[in-house]
């Protein structure tokens, strides 16, 4: 599987943005599909991820703001952020394995990161 995140930007405090990732492949609905960020000086923390039913998960820094989704038909996985907020400035990336999980080490396959930049 390979994986190509894109949507990052700069935007402002309380706007909204939605990542995306594309994944190449013919199993892509087999997989669970996670988010991840990693900020400057810090190490790669989890974001969110969807199982391959639908299911999906949250840290509780972006619950009730960020959701994830996935349109397998287009292999497709997204990242709808609101209500950013400065601590949110991070580079995020997407990444797969064959069920959930919640730790970067265990995930199989990443993308190549995309830049979110949240001003206050």
């Amino acid at each position: 599987v390979q994986l190509q995140a894109s949507g990052g930007g700069l935007v402002q405090a309380g706007d909204s943005l939605r990542l995306s990732c594309a994944a190449s492949g013919p199993t892509f609905s087999n997989y669970a599909m996670g988010w991840f960020r990693q900020a400057p000086g810090k190490q790669r923390e989890f974001v969110a991820v969807i199982s391959w039913s639908g299911g999906t998960y949250y840290a509780d820094s972006v619950k009730g703001r960020f959701t994830i989704s996935r349109d397998n038909a287009k292999r497709m996985v997204y990242l709808q952020m609101n209500s950013l907020k400065p601590e949110d400035t991070a580079v995020y990336y997407c990444a797969a394995r064959f069920s959930v999980a919640f730790m970067p080490g265990e995930y199989d396959y990443w993308g190549q990161g995309t830049l979110v930049t949240v001003s206050s």
